[in-house]
C-alpha cells in the first residue's frame, strides 16, 4: 500500500513537471513579435483595428503628411503622427495604434518638429500610445494591408509592375503617373485579369508618396478616373490615354483632333476673335482632392478653351488663378496676348494642393485680379469662370455677392458633384445658385465626369462671349437702351429747348456709354416725329453728348401719343435683347391726341416709361404715360430752369428699379 502511494506521488510530480515545461514553452512561443512599418505607411492602409508596430528613424520629414492633433485622420502617416503626438521621437520606436470612428473635423498644429494639417472631415481616425501593449498580448505579428503591394518583375527586356495582393483599399489613391501605354498582368484571382498603367520610363514607381485626398467623395473620383467595377483599369481606349502624352503636353492625338474640328468650323489657330472682347479669369481647382491625373485633364481643358477663345489684345484676354488653401495668380490678363503663349504657360502650371477654398478665391479675384495695373481694360466685361471638383470647402455666398456687385460675371463649372450620401458633407448647399449672376442655368454647368469636360468647350465659349447676357457686369448705369422723347412744340421756345437738351445731357453723362453698355437714342416731335439718332448711331459718351447738343429745335404742335408710337416702332424695336428699355418723355403741354393706348402698348412691350412734365403739362396724361408706380416715374416742375433738380432722382430711381430685379 505504501509503495502504491509513493508511485502515485512520483507520477503526479512527473505530470506537474511536464505541464510546467509545456507552459514555459508555450509562453516562449507567444512572445510578441513587433512588425516594422515604413514612414510613409498610412493608418488607413492597415486593416487591423488595433496593432503594435515599430517605426524606423527619420519619419520627421515634411513629405510624410499628418492630419489632426491627438486624434488623427487615417490618411495620416502613422509614424509621423506618433512623433507629432510625442509617443516617439525621430529615432523611431514602438507604438500602439488604435482605430476609432471618423471625426467631423481635425485641427492642425505644430508639435515636435512636425506640422500637422487641418481637415474638415474623414471617415476613420486613429490614436497612438506607447508600444507596451496589453498584459496578455494578442496583437497581430503580421499586419494586413488594404492596398496592393507592388513589386517589379522582369519580363523580357522591360520591367513590369505586378500586384502581389488583391485586397480592396478603403482609402484609395490616384496613380502617380498618367497612362501612355498599357499592359496586362496576371491577377491573384486566376479567373480575371487587370490592366495596369505605366509610363515608358523603366524607373517610374507607382507607389511613390502622393498628395493627400481630402474628401470622402474622392473614392468615387478614383473609380471614375480608373473605370468603375472590380478589376477595371485604363487601356489604350481610355479617354485619358487619348488625351495626354507621356510628357504631359496637351498636344497629343486629342489636341490634333480638336484643332481639326476648329479648322472645319472655319477658325484658324492664332486668329483673334474681336467679337469676344472680355477679360476672363479662370479659377482652377488645385486642391489635393482633384488628384494629379484630373489636374492634368483640367489643364488640357484650359488649353482648349484658350485655343477656342482665340486670345488677343483686341479680343478676349485670359488669366488664371489657382486655388487650394490660398489662391494665387498663375498669370494675369496682360501677361500673354496670343493663344499659343497662354497654352505654353498653362502647361507649366504646378498643382498647389490644399483644400478647395472657392470663397477665398473669389474674394482674391475681386480685390486683386481685375485691376487696371493687372491689365483690366475697363470697357471689356469681367468674367470669372470657376472650376470646382465636387464642392467648395468654404462658403461662397458673401464673396460671390461682393464680386457680382463689383461687376464680375461669375460662371461655375462643377465636375462630379455630390451624390445623395455625400450631400450632408457639402459646406454650403446650393452654393452654385448663391454664387452666380442669375439662377436660370446660363451661368452654371455641371459635368458628370472629368472625361466629359472637353464636350463643353464650345458651348462654354459661346456663353462667356455673349456680352449681351453677361448680367453681372450690367449695372443700372450700363445695361439700358434709353430713348428721349423730346417735345419740340412752339410753346417750348428756343431757349427752353436748349435747357431741355442740357437736362438730357446731364442725365446721359451719368451712364456708361458704349455699343455693349448703355446706348442713347432721341426722337423729337411736334405734330410729326423725327428720329434724331438711333441706339446704334453713337458708341461713346462724347459722341452722344455732342449729338444731343446738335439737335435743332423744330417748333409745331403737340402730338405726344403719336410720338410714343413712333418711338416704339423706330427706336425701341431695335433695342438689344436683355437690355432694359427706358423711355423718358419730356413735354410742356397737353397732347392733341390720346396718350393712353400708345403708352399701354409700350408698357406691354417691356418699355419702362418716365414722364417729365413742365409748366402746362397735363398731370393725368403724365400719369398715363408713366410706368406704375406713378410716383417713381412721374415728375413735374413749374419752370424749365428747375429740371436740373430731378437729374439725381431719376438716376436713383432707375438704379433702384434695376437692383430690385430677381436673380433668375
Amino acid at each position: 500500500m505504501k509503495e502504491i502511494i509513493i508511485i502515485s506521488l512520483v507520477v503526479l510530480l512527473l505530470m506537474l513537471a511536464n505541464a510546467s515545461k509545456k507552459a514555459s514553452m508555450k509562453t516562449k512561443k507567444t512572445k510578441q513579435y513587433m512588425p516594422h512599418i515604413d514612414c510613409d505607411i498610412k493608418a488607413g492602409k492597415i486593416m487591423d483595428v488595433e496593432f503594435l508596430a515599430k517605426c524606423p528613424a527619420g519619419c520627421q520629414e515634411s513629405k510624410y503628411r499628418v492630419y489632426g492633433s491627438d486624434i488623427y485622420a487615417s490618411f495620416s502617416s502613422v509614424c509621423s503622427a506618433a512623433i507629432h503626438s510625442g509617443v516617439i521621437d525621430n529615432s523611431g520606436g514602438k507604438i500602439l495604434v488604435k482605430k476609432i470612428s471618423g471625426q467631423s473635423g481635425y485641427t492642425g498644429s505644430f508639435s515636435n518638429g512636425i506640422r500637422s494639417l487641418s481637415l474638415p472631415r474623414w471617415k476613420e481616425s486613429f490614436i497612438i500610445t506607447e508600444g507596451k501593449g496589453k498584459k496578455s498580448p494578442s496583437y497581430p505579428s503580421v499586419l494586413e494591408y488594404a492596398s496592393p503591394n507592388i513589386t517589379t518583375a522582369k519580363t523580357g527586356d522591360r520591367k513590369q509592375k505586378v500586384y502581389q495582393t488583391s485586397t480592396m483599399s478603403t482609402t484609395p489613391e490616384p496613380p502617380a503617373t498618367v497612362a501612355s501605354e498599357s499592359f496586362t498582368t496576371k491577377d491573384p484571382h486566376p479567373t480575371t485579369t487587370s490592366t495596369l498603367i505605366s509610363t515608358k520610363s523603366t524607373t517610374a514607381t507607382i507607389n511613390k508618396p502622393l498628395p493627400p485626398i481630402l474628401r470622402p467623395r474622392d473614392i468615387g473620383h478614383v473609380q471614375s478616373a480608373t473605370g468603375r467595377g472590380h478589376n477595371q483599369g485604363i487601356s489604350r481606349q481610355d479617354p485619358i490615354s487619348t488625351l495626354l502624352r507621356p510628357s504631359g503636353l496637351p498636344f497629343g492625338p486629342g489636341h490634333k483632333r480638336f484643332q481639326q474640328t476648329i479648322s472645319e468650323k472655319g477658325i484658324q489657330p492664332g486668329q483673334v476673335n474681336p467679337n469676344c472682347k472680355i477679360d476672363l479669369a479662370f479659377l482652377i481647382d488645385g486642391s489635393w482632392s482633384i488628384g494629379k491625373r484630373r489636374f492634368r485633364i483640367q489643364k488640357l481643358f484650359l488649353s482648349e478653351m484658350a485655343q477656342t477663345l482665340q486670345v488677343g489684345s483686341v479680343g478676349p484676354l485670359m488669366g488664371i488663378v489657382q486655388y487650394g488653401d490660398d489662391p494665387s495668380t498663375e498669370f494675369g490678363l496682360k501677361t500673354y496676348s496670343k493663344s499659343k503663349d497662354v497654352q505654353a504657360a498653362i502647361e507649366r502650371i504646378q498643382q498647389k494642393g490644399g483644400l478647395s477654398n472657392v470663397g477665398q478665391a473669389l474674394s482674391y479675384v475681386n480685390k486683386n485680379f481685375f485691376s487696371d495695373a493687372n491689365g483690366n481694360r475697363g470697357g471689356a466685361p469681367n468674367v470669372a469662370l470657376v472650376l470646382v471638383d465636387g464642392w467648395p470647402t468654404d462658403k461662397v455666398e458673401v464673396a460671390s455677392r461682393l464680386a457680382r456687385e463689383s461687376g464680375i460675371n461669375i460662371f461655375f463649372v462643377t465636375i462630379e458633384g455630390a451624390d445623395e450620401h455625400e450631400k450632408p458633407h457639402v459646406v454650403e448647399p446650393n452654393f452654385v445658385d448663391k454664387a452666380v449672376c442669375r439662377t436660370n442655368g446660363f451661368f452654371s454647368m455641371n459635368v458628370p465626369s472629368w472625361f466629359s469636360l472637353r464636350k463643353i468647350v464650345q458651348p462654354l465659349v459661346k456663353r462667356v462671349c455673349d456680352t449681351d447676357r453677361l448680367m453681372c457686369s450690367k449695372t443700372c448705369l450700363n445695361a439700358a437702351d434709353i430713348g428721349f422723347i423730346i417735345d419740340g412744340s412752339s410753346s417750348v421756345g428756343t431757349g427752353n429747348f436748349r435747357t431741355v437738351l442740357q437736362f438730357i445731357v446731364n442725365i446721359t453723362k451719368e451712364f456708361e456709354i458704349s455699343d455693349t453698355d448703355t446706348r442713347i437714342g432721341a426722337v423729337q416731335y411736334t405734330y410729326e416725329q423725327r428720329l434724331e439718332f438711333g441706339f446704334d448711331k453713337h458708341s461713346t459718351k462724347e459722341d452722344v453728348v455732342n449729338a444731343i447738343k446738335r439737335i435743332n429745335y423744330w417748333s409745331g404742335g403737340t402730338s405726344t401719343g403719336a410720338a410714343i408710337s413712333y418711338a416704339s416702332a423706330h427706336l425701341f424695336s431695335k433695342s438689344k435683347p436683355n437690355k432694359r428699355k427706358i423711355m423718358i418723355v419730356i413735354t410742356d403741354g397737353r397732347s392733341y391726341d390720346d396718350v393712353r393706348v400708345p403708352a399701354t402698348t409700350a408698357h406691354r412691350n417691356g418699355v419702362i416709361a418716365y414722364a417729365i412734365g413742365i409748366a402746362w403739362a397735363a398731370h393725368d396724361e403724365l400719369q398715363s404715360i408713366a410706368t406704375d408706380p406713378d410716383k417713381e416715374h412721374f415728375f413735374f416742375v413749374d419752370e424749365f430752369d428747375s429740371l436740373y433738380k430731378y437729374v439725381g432722382k431719376i438716376i436713383q430711381n432707375i438704379c433702384t428699379e434695376f437692383n430690385s430685379q430677381p436673380r433668375n
